[in-house]
């Protein structure tokens, strides 16, 4: 059972414009991610939180209190009243069960019910506080890489890439600049069920060339994630969630291409034409002459001979 939908009427104009925040938009915003913990959770994981938290801080929300009631892997109710009241998409929980000690849950909405969710649990965990590299700004968007073959051909893990990309994406960016690379967060599949995470801090030297040489230094925060339960989205609520609005599509420019060196190349369809009244220069040598008949007191054989005169 999901969440009750009522009809909210505002009460002022404060309440008016944050309803009219909350719809619907063509573009939407960015997504609002919510940091919480359970009934129980280690001083581990609460740390692991907190370093998850700083790396997309300026669109999430930490709620320090504990959420005794939320279970996301066998009631997911009460998380996504949870979500609809802060208005995020997006969720983190940590919390310490009986067979797993170290538990994280990962999950994201659609129009404030669940979409999917991955259940991980966390062992080698190393906080940002244990490497004493210099780090960046909080909030800096990170650059993701993902490498092992097991992104594409498993289903689970799969969805686990689309939701570390919807974690830590950020505010969508529209230009790139070089020295803007500060962070780099590294995930290695080894297996179906294991993955590696390594965060990294980007330093450009010089190099004697136009490109600078690239150094990494880490920092932080690295740990395993052993893949545990998981609720994938239905194909249908996936295209329903990934669907876009007509007015967001961009018009299809038809017969205009680009070769490869990057010319613009433009195709033009006209109708069929007639060539036989195609006008044409006037030559001597194509007037037609008629042949005379002996009208003028000549033979017939003088009219073929000035004809054939005049064709050559």
């Amino acid at each position: 059972m999901g969440v009750i939908q009522r009809v909210v009427k505002p009460r002022n104009s404060r309440s008016k414009r944050a309803l009219e925040k909350r719809e619907p938009k063509n573009i939407e915003n960015t997504k609002q991610c919510l940091f919480f913990v359970g009934k129980k959770a280690s001083e581990e994981m609460r740390r692991c939180l907190r370093d998850l938290y700083s790396l997309r801080k300026h669109h999430s929300l930490h709620l320090s209190r504990k959420h005794p009631d939320m279970a996301p892997c066998v009631d997911i109710l009460p998380v996504e009243r949870l979500g609809q009241k802060h208005d995020a998409s997006l969720f983190c929980y940590v919390a310490r069960t009986k067979k797993h000690q170290n538990n994280m849950v990962i999950g994201r909405m659609f129009n404030h019910h669940l979409l999917d969710l991955i259940e991980v649990d966390v062992s080698d965990f190393r906080s940002l506080a244990k490497f004493n590299n210099p780090k960046g700004a909080e909030g800096t968007k990170p650059c993701l890489t993902f490498a092992g073959p097991g992104w594409e051909d498993d289903a689970a893990l799969r969805t686990l890439k689309s939701l570390l990309l919807d974690l830590f994406r950020g505010v969508e960016a529209t230009a790139v600049r070089l020295q803007g690379f500060e962070l780099a967060l590294q995930f290695v599949a080894v297996d179906s069920k294991t993955v590696l995470m390594r965060g990294y801090s980007i330093h450009l030297k010089k190099s004697g060339l136009r490109t600078p040489r690239i150094e990494l230094d880490l920092i932080g925060p690295c740990m395993t994630l052993h893949l545990q339960r998981s609720r994938l989205a239905s194909d249908d609520l996936m295209k329903r969630a990934c669907r876009q609005p007509k007015q967001v599509k961009a018009n299809r420019v038809k017969n205009i291409s680009k070769d490869v060196f990057g010319s613009r190349l433009g195709r033009i369809h006209m109708t069929s034409q007639d060539l036989g009244g195609l006008q044409t220069r006037k030559l001597k040598g194509l007037k037609k002459v008629e042949g005379g008949d002996g009208a003028d007191g000549g033979g017939g054989g003088g009219g073929g001979e000035e004809e054939q005169m005049e064709l050559e």
